[in-house]
C-alpha cells in the first residue's frame, strides 16, 4: 500500500476521497458526525505540510442534483471542527470547481458538492474520472467506507494521479488484515443483523478462519428453522434454511464451535408497547415472534468471548432500537469492551451500540466500513483498496 507518509505534499494539490455520508435528521441536520471526526487526522496531516485540500465524498443516493443531499451541511460541520479556512463548491467538476480550486491557498480546505450529482460517478465513467483528476497533483484514498465501490471519486482517479492511502484507510486495512491474517488464537466471530444472504460468504470464509462464531440476530431464525426448531411467527429467510444447514455442518466438518441462541426474548408485535416474554428455542409459541436473545444465551455468548482472543462483530443481536429488545447487544457491547482480546466491530448499527453506550474506548477497533467491512472480511478484493496499492 502506498503510504501518505512518503508523498511529497508542500504546496500540492491534494484531491482526497473521504466519507462524509452522515445520518441527516428530517430537517437535514447532522445527527452523528462519527465519520467526518474519523477523517481529521489526515486532513490535519495534508495541512501541516502546507498543501491545498480538495476533498470528494458523496451524501445519501440521489440520482440527480438535490439540495437535500447537498453537502453544504457537512461544510458547516467540518469548518467547526478544524483551525483551517474551509470553502465550498456548488459543483464537483467544472468551471465553478475550477475557479475555487485556483483560488486555494496552501493550508486551506475546499470541499466539493456531491459526487453523486454526476452522472458518471457510479459508473465510474473515465470522462468524470479525468475531470476529477484534473482538479489535483495526487489523490488521496481515505474513504474506506466506500472503498467496495468501483466509483469515479474512489477508483477512477486513481487511473490518471498517483494515489495514497489516508491514515483512516490505512489503519482500517491494517486492523482488518491483522485479525484475518496474524490473529492471536483463539479467533471469534459474532455475527448478527437481518439477513444471512448478506453473510453466507462471510461465514464461509470465517469458517476457516476462526474457532469460535455466535449467531444472533434476525439472521439467527433461519439456522433456528434449520436446526428443526418452530420460531412462531419471527422473519426468517426461506430460501436461504438449506444454506444454514450447508454452513451448520461445515462449521461440524472443520471443528469450528458454532454457538446459536438457546433462548430469545420474544413478544407478540414488534412495538413500543410490545411486552417481552422470555422463552427456550424448543418453546417458542405460534403466536410469538423472536426479537433478542435470551439471559441463558447471553452468559452462554460472554462464557465464550473470555476464552477468545480476538473478535470480530458485526450485526446488532436483536432488534436494538426498541429498549426491551436492546438487552442482547447492549450485553454483549460490555463484555467486548471487558474482553482481554483484539476486538474489531464493523457496521453501523454495532458500532452505533457500542458509541452510544461510551464503550468505544475500549474496542480495539471500530471499523467506518459497512458493506466494506463485510466484504473485506469475506476475502474479497476491495477496488478502493486495490488502487492505493497497484
Amino acid at each position: 500500500m502506498r503510504h501518505l507518509r512518503d508523498a511529497e505534499l508542500e504546496d500540492k494539490r491534494v484531491l482526497m476521497r473521504v466519507d462524509f455520508n452522515v445520518p441527516l435528521d428530517e430537517e437535514g441536520n447532522i445527527i452523528d458526525d462519527n465519520k467526518i471526526k474519523a477523517a481529521l487526522p489526515t486532513i490535519e496531516y495534508i495541512l501541516k505540510r502546507n498543501a491545498r485540500l480538495i476533498l470528494m465524498s458523496h451524501l445519501g443516493r440521489p440520482k440527480e442534483r438535490d439540495e437535500k443531499h447537498s453537502l453544504k451541511v457537512v461544510a458547516a460541520r467540518l469548518k467547526s471542527l478544524i483551525q483551517a479556512n474551509v470553502s465550498m463548491s456548488s459543483e464537483t467538476v467544472g468551471p465553478q470547481a475550477e475557479a475555487a480550486v485556483a483560488a486555494l491557498k496552501p493550508g486551506e480546505v475546499l470541499l466539493l458538492e456531491n459526487v453523486r450529482f454526476c452522472a458518471g460517478e457510479e459508473k465510474n465513467s473515465p470522462e468524470l474520472s479525468k475531470q476529477m483528476a484534473q482538479l489535483g497533483d495526487i489523490f488521496v484514498n481515505d474513504a474506506f467506507g466506500s472503498a467496495h465501490r468501483a466509483h469515479s471519486s474512489t477508483t477512477g482517479v486513481g487511473e490518471f494521479l498517483p494515489c495514497y492511502a489516508g491514515l483512516l484507510m490505512e489503519k482500517e486495512v491494517t486492523m482488518l488484515r491483522k485479525v484475518l491474517e496474524y490473529p492471536e488464537a483463539p479467533r471469534m466471530a459474532i455475527l448478527g443483523g437481518a439477513k444471512v444472504a448478506d453473510k453466507i460468504g462471510l461465514i464461509e470464509n470465517l469458517l476457516d478462519k476462526t474457532a469460535i462464531v455466535l449467531i444472533g440476530g434476525g439472521m439467527a431464525n433461519t439456522f433456528l428453522k434449520a436446526q428443526g426448531k418452530n420460531i412462531g411467527k419471527s422473519m426468517f429467510e426461506e430460501k436461504f434454511v438449506d444454506e444454514a444447514k450447508r454452513l451448520i455442518l461445515m462449521a461440524a466438518e472443520k471443528n469450528v464451535e458454532l454457538i446459536l441462541p438457546v433462548d430469545v426474548v420474544t413478544a407478540a408485535e414488534l412495538s413500543q408497547e410490545a411486552k417481552p416474554v422470555i422463552t427456550d428455542t424448543d418453546n417458542v409459541a405460534d403466536d410469538l415472534m423472536i426479537l433478542d436473545i435470551g439471559p441463558k444465551t447471553i452468559e452462554l455468548f460472554k462464557s465464550a468471548i473470555k476464552r477468545a482472543k480476538t473478535i470480530i462483530w458485526n450485526g446488532p443481536l436483536g432488534v436494538y432500537e426498541f429498549e426491551q429488545f436492546a438487552n442482547g447487544t447492549h450485553e454483549i457491547s460490555r463484555a467486548l469492551a471487558e474482553a482481554q482480546a483484539i476486538t474489531v466491530i464493523g457496521g453501523g448499527d454495532s458500532s452505533a451500540a457500542v458509541i452510544n453506550l461510551g464503550l468505544e474506548d475500549k474496542i480495539t477497533h471500530i471499523s467506518t466500513g459497512g458493506g466494506a467491512t463485510l466484504e473485506f472480511l469475506e476475502g474479497i478484493t476491495l477496488p478502493g483498496v486495490a488502487v492505493c496499492e497497484e
